[in-house]
């Protein structure tokens, strides 16, 4: 493949950035890769690991003369990063990020940037519960899904962006801001969340032991929960900044879940039977829509 940019940095060093840099080393898609992280000891091990050509000690200094500028880093933090870096932006130069949450996210950042560069904010829907330099792979983006929101972006710098993502591996689509962070709320955000309330759950039951909920996790718990070892820094923030979709969809959730618990407690067989059809038949969509993978992935083709 050929290159698409001369000079990438990443801010922010994790699965998704580390990821990122194997594909852009394998198929030689920067001239050179920069990097940083906010730990001493993450940019360490980045440099032993070697997926970057030069790690940076601030975001300030990986950013200079970058024609990309990925922001890998918790939507929490997105802000002042964009604060810290904006005055050493180039022109011309592209900013993105790979938050899971669109609105939050621009609001964030935009403010912060200077005239002349292209905000195109994106987000690879890819991922493993892993988490950190060491779980990054090739492999990650291949026919998953990066959605991008660039609201008002330059199209030249747009299209640009999507060849990059493609050559990454992925499929590209657009979305708005706002109806993007609703779908992640129905097919991320809500998941994680109730992951993370069952194995608490199982936590809080005093009939149950820590070693029994280990050693007789059935096949239905250990494949439902296993989000639940996902980073809880980029959860906290993803909850936070999604919480107006986040909470309709949960609400609509808890209304499904009545219904059932009424039928459960009326011996209502016939309710369960039909709704267990009706949401088996939309599984068996997904999986036929090659969505049933380790990595989640949404969209639809542009």
């Amino acid at each position: 493949m050929a290159q698409i940019y001369d000079r990438v940095a990443l801010i922010g060093l994790g699965l998704i950035a580390s990821s990122m840099a194997h594909k852009m080393r394998e198929a030689g898609l920067a001239g050179e890769i920069v990097g940083t992280a906010r730990s001493a000891e993450t940019r360490e091990t980045v440099r032993e690991l070697g997926f970057c050509d030069r790690v940076a000690e601030t975001a300030a200094e990986a950013v200079a003369g970058a024609d990309l500028v990925v922001l890998c880093v918790p939507v929490g933090a997105m802000g002042a990063v964009a604060a810290e870096i904006a005055p050493h932006l180039a022109e011309g130069a592209t900013i993105s990020d790979v938050g899971s949450t669109k609105r939050a996210v621009i609001e964030a950042v935009a403010p912060h940037l200077p005239d002349g560069v292209h905000f195109i904010p994106a987000h690879p829907v890819a991922g493993t519960e892993q988490s950190g330099p060491h779980s990054g792979f090739a492999a990650l983006f291949e026919n998953r899904w990066c959605l991008m929101t660039p609201e008002g972006a330059d199209l030249d710098a747009v299209a640009r962006y999507e060849g990059f993502w493609k050559a990454l591996g992925s499929n590209v689509d657009f979305m708005e801001p706002d109806h993007h962070d609703l779908v992640l709320a129905v097919t991320s955000h809500a998941p994680h969340l109730i992951a993370y309330t069952m194995v608490g759950v199982a936590d809080d039951l005093g009939r149950v032991t820590d070693s029994e909920v280990v050693e007789y996790s059935a096949a239905g718990f250990r494949d439902f929960t296993r989000i639940a070892a996902s980073d809880p820094t980029m959860w906290r923030d993803v909850f936070l900044s999604n919480k107006d979709a986040t909470l309709e969809i949960l609400g609509r959730f808890t209304e499904e879940l009545f219904a059932l618990q009424r039928a459960i407690r009326r011996g209502d067989g016939d309710h369960l039977h039909a709704y267990f059809t009706r949401t088996r038949a939309i599984r068996r969509g997904i999986v036929e829509a090659g969505q049933d993978t380790d990595a989640p992935n949404f969209g639809r083709g542009r």
